[in-house]
């Protein structure tokens, strides 16, 4: 009994996860970077890339089904039916989109494979069952997981309005936390408008009220997951290399859900360096994000939570001048703070035993 669970453990929570994660990777986060890319002022080339970014987006929900079908070994009518799957459950999802494509593709996968290869008609029923399977799932249980994504967000809310030391802190560890995990941080700190600038209609104006501390919260989200993405980047460099670092820093750190499943210590340098970083974006450096709300869901990956600040500055409804400490503390809580404590904290527990060789590595 012992050994089925961790069979089933293993396949679920580690290998269907890690694939989740690449294919997020290699669809919404990729396009990101697309995106980021097209913001350098180069004609045709720009439009191109932000087109080719945003497309993506959309296929981020089939992008992951796929690579959970894929990684449970479905035989190919199964893989490719889940494209659909994959689709409708991310879209249905909302805020947790990418776990809600997850459940709902283990399990159409996963009953898809009970039909397959079974009949003369396989290319009618394996299909069909798959995507009927996924479909009723996505219209019935993705609802509820986006709901339960969106209480983080009606969390955050209220952490937005409570004193910056407190308010740094927890924005900066929830949503870097969210980040990580597979729920879309970008998506709650849109939803709730985590900026001091409001998008009403797509017509830019400042929010209504509290704009001030959604200001500061925005600084400190974007902290916390910096905190993450840089954090895992340069506490697994030794095990990862290069190409960890560059996946990690300017991707996603949801990469390392699979090893943060098998070992959660390995969790705690990140979090600790989100806690660091909030209250000291609020208290001490002032932090504001004007730029837009889902920039401060984004943290280092293509650079976006750093660029949508920088952006929010110089967007023509910054209150405040921009000075050189606004620079120092914006180099310093994206980059050179998450990655001390983050690889100070990594080394100790290397020596206390409480992360072993290989706790980091990433899935191939």
């Amino acid at each position: 009994m012992k050994e089925t669970l961790k069979k089933y453990a293993k396949r679920y929570f580690i290998d269907a996860m890690g694939a989740m994660a690449m294919g997020l990777f290699a669809s919404l986060l990729i396009g990101t970077i697309f995106k980021a890319l097209g913001m350098i002022p180069i004609p045709v080339v720009s439009g191109f890339l932000t087109e080719l970014g945003g497309y993506g987006a959309t296929i981020a929900g089939p992008a992951m089904a796929v690579a959970i079908a894929y990684a449970l070994k479905a035989h190919p009518l199964v893989i490719f039916s889940s494209a659909l799957v994959g689709y409708m459950a991310n879209a249905k999802g909302g805020a947790g989109g990418p776990l809600a494509v997850l459940v709902i593709a283990i399990a159409a996968s996963e009953i898809g494979m009970l039909v397959s290869k079974k009949t003369k008609v396989d290319i009618l029923v394996t299909p069909f069952v798959t995507i009927l399977v996924g479909g009723i799932l996505s219209a019935t249980i993705a609802p509820p997981i986006g709901v339960a994504a969106s209480w983080v967000g009606s969390f955050i809310g209220w952490a937005t309005e409570q004193q910056p030391f407190l308010m740094g802190l927890v924005v900066s560890v929830v949503v870097g936390i969210a980040l990580t995990l597979p729920i879309s941080s970008a998506a709650i700190c849109a939803a709730i408008g985590l900026s001091g600038m409001a998008v009403y209609g797509g017509v830019a104006s400042l929010a209504a009220s509290n704009h001030e501390g959604l200001a500061l919260a925005g600084g400190a989200a974007i902290a916390g997951c910096c905190a993450q993405m840089v954090g895992f980047a340069v506490m697994s460099f030794k095990e990862n290399k290069w190409g960890g670092l560059i996946s990690q820093g300017v991707g996603t750190s949801m990469l390392q859900m699979p090893n943060i499943v098998k070992n959660p210590r390995i969790w705690i340098p990140t979090i600790v360096a989100s806690a660091i970083t909030g209250p000291l974006s609020t208290c001490v450096f002032g932090l504001k994000m004007y730029g837009a709300a889902i920039n401060s869901g984004m943290g280092t990956c293509g650079f976006l939570g750093p660029i949508g600040l920088i952006l929010g500055w110089f967007g023509g409804v910054y209150p405040e001048t921009v000075t050189a400490l606004d620079w120092i503390g914006l180099f310093l809580i994206c980059f050179v703070i998450p990655a001390a404590v983050s690889l100070g904290l990594s080394e100790l527990f290397y020596k206390i035993g409480w992360i072993k060789k290989g706790d980091l590595t990433l899935p191939e």
